[in-house]
């Protein structure tokens, strides 16, 4: 097939293959996922913002697009690099297949690519940023290049902004406990499992005021995952601080965990190549048991810098690093991985029975 898309990385890398999805440009952070499934969830997942998403797994849009899939209203990520597209699976209801998904959502794909060998040049020297234009000419690139090189850092953007709500919103259940979710760019699988628990949630933007948030007499608080460097909204740093001191039940996934370590005190740095995928396996410090977890995270929580008052309660088995911690004397618990899976195990469900079971 024709080679009319090309993926330019800031290192000067050009790799040429075939457009899909959308005629546009798209510029971010390219990073790489481990599912060998979940691509629609992945790619409607906020904490991609500002990332062009790169599959490992060679074959991609073999089963279509499903309306029960969606972790968002739209596509979050900036573009999409395959190996290999079917263009031929479509779900049966949603009649849609991964090109016509993309085209919906104004972004770019890029098939027919060395996905290997991306990840590999990922693996050994980082992350880096990239533009991906379909269609392109040959005359184009030197062009790319200089702006390539010229992309902002992911750290110097407050992506959690572009991808919170921007009005409070009710999902209301059976019971009689509510939780306000604090929306850093949640995935609506985190809700539906807290809904279907039996629990009121008031999803609010990120920067709702403390105040605000306890006028809604909460019997706990969620903060949930989001993309970006942590440090970067400090506002949400600020306010869970506040929150932390009315003793309030908290349960933080992902980057809601650096939100809450970086509130108590905590430092957090940048994964070279950051964890995202289905596929990772993290050992429970409290059971000694291992679980496979989905995670898609670029930063960590520096051990070393954690008060006394954070015990590390889950580690990666892959390098070490935080995957959870739990507060010694208040209410308050995290993980760095996604209990929702979506895409993922579903067997770490029952960290929301224990978040449920905290706000009685």
């Amino acid at each position: 097939m024709e080679k009319n898309a090309v993926l330019v990385l800031a290192d000067g890398t050009v790799v040429e293959g075939t457009g899909f999805g959308a005629e546009c440009e798209a510029s971010g952070e390219v990073v790489f996922n481990t599912s060998m499934t979940g691509y629609q969830e992945a790619l409607t997942d906020p904490s991609y913002k500002y990332q062009i998403l790169l599959m490992t797994y060679p074959l991609v849009g073999n089963y279509g697009i499903s309306d029960k899939a969606f972790e968002s209203y739209k596509i979050q990520s900036e573009g999409f690099i395959i190996r290999e597209l079917n263009y031929n699976a479509r779900d049966s209801a949603q009649k849609n297949n991964l090109d016509g998904f993309l085209s919906e959502y104004g972004i770019p794909g890029i098939a027919g690519l060395d996905t290997r060998f991306l990840t590999r040049k990922i693996r050994l020297h980082g992350v880096l940023n990239g533009i991906l234009k379909y269609p392109f000419e040959a005359g184009e690139l030197s062009d790319l290049r200089e702006r390539a090189c010229k992309l902002k850092n992911i750290s110097e953007l407050d992506l959690v902004d572009m991808v919170s709500v921007d009005q409070i919103i009710k999902h209301d259940a059976v019971g009689d406990k509510t939780v306000v979710l604090i929306d850093c760019g949640v995935k609506r699988s985190i809700i539906n499992l807290l809904v279907g628990r039996g629990v009121n949630v008031i999803q609010v933007p990120a920067k709702t005021g403390v105040e605000e948030i306890m006028d809604m007499q909460p019997d706990g608080i969620l903060v949930s995952n989001g993309p970006g460097d942590p440090k970067r909204p400090s506002y949400l740093i600020e306010s869970i601080s506040n929150l932390l001191d009315e003793g309030l039940p908290m349960f933080g996934i992902c980057l809601g965990l650096q939100l809450i370590a970086l509130a108590l005190g905590a430092e957090t740095y940048k994964l070279k190549f950051g964890h995202r995928g289905s596929n990772h396996p993290v050992k429970d410090l409290n059971t000694g048991r291992a679980h496979i977890t989905s995670q898609n995270h670029g930063f960590a929580v520096d051990e070393k810098s954690m008060p006394d008052s954070l015990q590390v309660s889950h580690i990666s088995l892959n390098d070490n690093s935080v995957e959870g911690i739990v507060h010694q004397e208040l209410p308050v618990s995290a993980v760095q991985y996604h209990p929702e899976g979506h895409p993922g195990p579903w067997y770490n469900y029952y960290l929301f029975d224990e978040f449920v079971e905290s706000l009685k």
